[in-house]
């Protein structure tokens, strides 16, 4: 069975008239609720992420400036990101879900997970909000995994059409930690070229596929499958999570790369076949980007078939 985080707490995060809006997860929620999908998937609790867990990843400072926006009503944490009165209420319980999440997969009462939860996170870095994320919830529940349930080595997939910057520092120098995007270049935040490989012990543990504009979804597909089998000769995972972005769709009014949505199928489906291989089939998926309101809950829906074996292998 796969597992589904949701709460309606993430619905009380940020503004309506910002494109990472509550409305995303409304749709999410409410087509997965007109299909079979919502009753075969296990929902999941969400608890608040401790301090303890944020700040494996974030510096104290830092979160505490985000609880005290909050506490006085919410406002501007920089240029992109907006927040509310419940937003660091929001966080710390989207980052807790993901938690719940690999706990879940790994004491065997999910296969995997995916977890619909605002804000994003991949672009957070260690002091600072940015791109609409708030805190890194894919980088905590990597160190939550490491620190916590012993899992040592962990794969990282980010297809979302924005470079996660923030998952690549905090992963930057650890070998334990191999960190694979593919992204639109040259796009916010315009880091993510091919040179961005690790540093120290870590080097050679950060692979970065840029693509450029332009670029038919037949070669990123044909590239990204080619990506994940070369990783495998170099890397084997206890577990797998992937940043999914969903705003690689064609039509996506902040991305758009060019896939349909039946291509999130087909990413998912080589992203399921590589877990089965390697870790056991233990994935947890996190959503970050997508902001095409009616593609979006289609993109998610054949994202969460694969996940959930309702669907034939493509």
């Amino acid at each position: 069975m796969t597992g589904l985080v949701f709460d309606e707490i993430f619905l009380k995060h940020g503004s309506y008239d910002h494109p990472e809006s509550p409305m995303r997860l409304q749709v999410i929620r409410d087509h997965l609720r007109k299909t079979d999908l919502w009753d075969r998937l296990l929902h999941l609790p969400v608890r608040p992420a401790t301090m303890e867990e944020l700040q494996k990843v974030h510096a104290p400072k830092y979160i505490k400036s985000i609880e005290t926006i909050s506490n006085e009503g919410g406002g501007q944490a920089d240029t992109d990101t907006v927040l509310s009165a419940k937003s660091y209420e929001a966080a710390i319980m989207a980052a807790g879900g993901c938690i719940e999440a690999g706990e879940a997969v790994m004491a065997g009462s999910v296969r995997n997970a995916f977890c619909a939860v605002r804000p994003p996170g991949h672009h957070a870095l260690a002091n600072s909000t940015m791109g609409f994320c708030v805190f890194n919830n894919v980088a905590i529940l990597a160190k939550h995994l490491q620190y916590h349930l012993d899992i040592i080595n962990i794969l990282i997939i980010d297809w979302d059409i924005h470079h996660g910057n923030g998952t690549q520092e905090a992963f930057y120098d650890d070998p334990t930690v191999f960190f694979f995007s593919m992204h639109g270049f040259p796009m916010f935040p315009g880091t993510g070229a091919k040179g961005e490989s690790g540093t120290g012990l870590g080097r050679e543990h950060n692979v970065n596929i840029p693509v450029y504009p332009g670029t038919d979804r037949e070669t990123y597909l044909r590239v990204f499958k080619h990506s994940l089998e070369i990783i495998g000769e170099r890397f084997i995972p206890g577990f797998i999570l992937i940043s999914a972005g969903f705003d690689t769709y064609k039509d996506d009014p902040v991305g758009g790369l060019g896939l349909e949505i039946d291509d999130f199928a087909q990413l998912t489906d080589w992203v399921v076949q590589f877990a089965d291989e390697h870790c056991d089939g233990r994935i947890v998926s996190v959503l970050e980007g997508g902001y095409h309101i009616e593609a979006l809950p289609l993109s998610v829906e054949a994202h969460l078939r694969v996940l959930s074996g309702q669907t034939q292998s493509l």
